[in-house]
């Protein structure tokens, strides 16, 4: 739909008297537009189906938010309501204000029509694309060149997804769920991946690709596109100035070079279009985080950035909550043996997510067991990727599947965490329950290698984030 809200009449009304409400504000995306409408005045309120820490911390910072849909308690009067795609097309608050004389709009519609009069790096693809652009977001904070950011996940910096700047520059992370990311407008615009995914709104890869085609299509005339090397069918995009970037091949236009394990993290050199800059040290985990920084840097790089204040900007980067998080980091040796286990915690939910994970994990620590904890999310995706998931999870040396995480959907007959199982030989995986694994976890913990160590990983978009804390304290008092 086009949009017909004006988001310069909103803001140049007089505090107090506008106002915009959100289904499904507690979404990553949804809070960081509720965050920058806050920010400038806006009052703002919201649903949820369920409260979190994401949720509380809205509330904390003024906003008020419910958690049963109730069309008695949503306003009246509001400029406009926005809701993401993942909410049902049934939902009573919905349904009320689509019936009424309401402006309803998708995020996608208002992102949109925020970014349309600012200088905009907007960051797609099917993975990659959240740490990549808080990467980016973060090297403009810290070496002051300053931006808005919308952000897919949780910075570590800085405990949140949005912040501002007086720069009228966004970072955007563009979502290619339900096309949304075609509503942008960019100036710089990132493809990290087109692996299939999303199958369920696109039918086939195949249209999955034309969709990122056509985002890169979107870039501004002398705008820049940043495509990972090999990507399939990226030279069907028709962007003048492209550069390719890769971990370490040097047939790319900006690649790594001279890369170096050194504890828990990275170090290395960037060869970069017109320059190399040699020193950059990586102080998280995952040899993909070292491709992540490299397109980062070359973005800072082609925005004449000075090169000191990059390497330090990557040095400081703390990751972003989920994205290969050190739950429990690697502790000393003591007595000859490691007192805990490493324990890691991320977002994968893509086979290729996963594979990446679980090999930059086993680089990482090649003599410890790797155990993994995994919760697919979505039928639909565990129908269409079963055995790429088992392939992927094989890397690990112990896995235990929680049932499907439902999210939007529906169940679907014979479609479960059993499918993954069936390809998993070896009898090293088996499922269990949600409510049963803390318990399982307390028994397990107590066999735990402590000659080599083990590293524990949890894995999952669904509700798994809620298990960390409560294993990693089980971990920590086993």
């Amino acid at each position: 739909m086009e949009v017909t809200f004006d988001i310069k009449d909103l803001l140049a009304a007089p505090a107090g008297t506008r106002s915009l409400y959100f289904i499904g504000i507690g979404g990553i995306g949804m809070s960081a537009l509720a965050r920058y409408f806050h920010s400038k005045g806006v009052a703002v309120s919201g649903y949820d189906k369920t409260e979190t820490a994401l949720t509380k911390q809205l509330v904390a910072e003024g906003m008020d938010v419910h958690y049963h849909e109730d069309v008695d308690r949503i306003p009246k009067e509001v400029d406009a309501v926005v809701y993401t795609p993942a909410v049902p097309k049934d939902h009573a608050e919905l349904v009320y204000y689509q019936a009424g004389d309401y402006t309803v709009l998708k995020r996608s519609d208002i992102l949109g029509a925020i970014t349309r009069d600012s200088f905009n790096i907007c960051v797609g693809g099917t993975h990659g694309k959240t740490t990549v652009s808080c990467m980016i977001a973060h090297i403009l904070r810290h070496t002051g060149f300053g931006c808005n950011a919308f952000l897919g996940g949780i910075a570590t910096n800085y405990n949140t997804n949005f912040w501002s700047s007086n720069n009228n520059v966004a970072v955007i992370e563009a979502d290619e769920y339900d096309k949304s990311f075609l509503k942008l407008s960019p100036d710089v615009a990132v493809i990290t991946a087109m692996d299939a995914d999303h199958l369920d709104i696109y039918g086939t890869e195949e249209e999955m690709q034309k969709a990122f085609i056509a985002f890169g299509n979107k870039v501004k005339e002398g705008g820049l596109l940043l495509t990972r090397f090999g990507l399939k069918r990226a030279r069907e995009i028709n962007v003048s100035n492209k550069w390719v970037y890769s971990t370490g091949n040097d047939a790319a236009d900006a690649y790594a070079t001279n890369i170096k394990i050194a504890e828990g993290g990275y170090r290395f050199d960037v060869a970069l279009p017109g320059a190399i800059i040699s020193g950059f040290e990586l102080k998280i985990g995952g040899m993909h985080n070292v491709e992540n920084a490299v397109v980062a840097i070359a973005i800072a790089h082609y925005l004449e950035l000075d090169a000191e204040k990059i390497k330090a900007a990557i040095a400081d980067f703390k990751g972003v909550k989920r994205r290969f998080e050190y739950i429990i980091p690697l502790q000393e040796k003591t007595a000859g043996a490691y007192t805990y286990p490493v324990m890691i915690d991320d977002y994968a939910h893509h086979p290729e997510e996963l594979r990446a994970l679980l090999k930059s994990v086993r680089a990482l620590f090649p003599q410890r067991k790797i155990t993994v904890i995994f919760q697919p999310h979505l039928y639909s995706r565990t129908k269409d990727f079963a055995k790429a998931f088992s392939d992927s999870l094989d890397i690990a040396d112990a896995i235990l599947l929680l049932p499907i995480y439902p999210a939007r959907e529906l169940p679907m007959e014979g479609v479960s965490s059993e499918l993954i199982l069936k390809g998993i030989e070896g009898g090293k995986a088996k499922i269990i329950e949600k409510d049963a694994l803390l318990q399982y976890m307390q028994d397990y913990v107590k066999d735990i290698d402590k000659e080599f160590g083990e590293v524990i990983v949890t894995a999952g978009a669904g509700d798994i984030d809620a298990l960390v804390q409560p294993l990693k304290k089980i971990i920590e008092n086993a």
